[in-house]
């Protein structure tokens, strides 16, 4: 069941930037995934799913030097502008990937291969019929806890109660994560989360560890 809505509008500035920079920092969603062979180093490496336009992705990778970042988004308008802004920064570690995340996760990501897993601000489905969309599920925390080494992380940030609070509960019950805190952490604070302040809907973190 897909999590997301497709958005495919594109201005003729986001086409050059796909055309431009695509080649250099997009990866295919090959099987298994080789972090050693796309980044040419050992390193933590973080999936970031839902990167949007990549504002809090290219601030964390920016303050994150020693950690490679594969950052995966359906929104080709979402890709082509983190591409700019990857290539602003002069970044070497990040990847970007638009596919459907769980899908990659599922297939390409080795077990115990991540360090970390990011889940900023996710599309909430705030109406009870569509809440069965919602890409934090039982079966979603049961794939990420396989694909994190122990001690990993998963982070997940949003601002919709209603979504926290079934986070909250489907990784409590998890068999392998365990809840740590509610702390942002290092998570920048990005316009898309200064709107949603404004209209008054605070943020939300929960973050579980990958238990041995």
């Amino acid at each position: 069941m897909r999590t997301y809505k497709t958005r495919r509008r594109l201005t003729p500035g986001q086409i050059q930037d796909l055309e431009r920079l695509l080649p250099r920092f997009g990866i295919e969603p090959t099987k298994p995934f080789d972090s050693g062979q796309v980044f040419g180093r050992a390193a933590p490496l973080v999936l970031e799913i839902g990167c949007g336009m990549g504002e809090a992705t290219v601030a964390l990778a920016s303050a994150e030097t020693d950690r490679d970042v594969v950052a995966v988004e359906t929104h080709t308008a979402g890709v082509a502008t983190l591409l700019r802004r990857i290539d602003e920064r002069g970044l070497t570690n990040v990847r970007v990937l638009e596919a459907d995340a769980l899908l990659w996760l599922r297939d390409a990501a080795p077990s115990h291969s991540l360090d970390e897993v990011r889940v900023f601000f996710p599309d909430p489905w705030p109406k009870a019929r569509h809440a069965k969309r919602r890409m934090v599920t039982p079966a979603f925390a049961d794939l990420a806890s396989d694909k994190l080494r122990p001690g990993g992380r998963l982070h997940v940030a949003t601002d919709c109660a209603s979504y926290a609070e079934q986070v909250t509960d489907v990784l409590e019950g998890a068999a392998h994560l365990r809840l740590t805190s509610r702390s942002r952490g290092a998570r920048p604070l990005t316009r898309f989360e200064r709107r949603g302040l404004v209209a008054g809907r605070p943020a939300h973190d929960i973050v579980a560890i990958r238990t041995a």
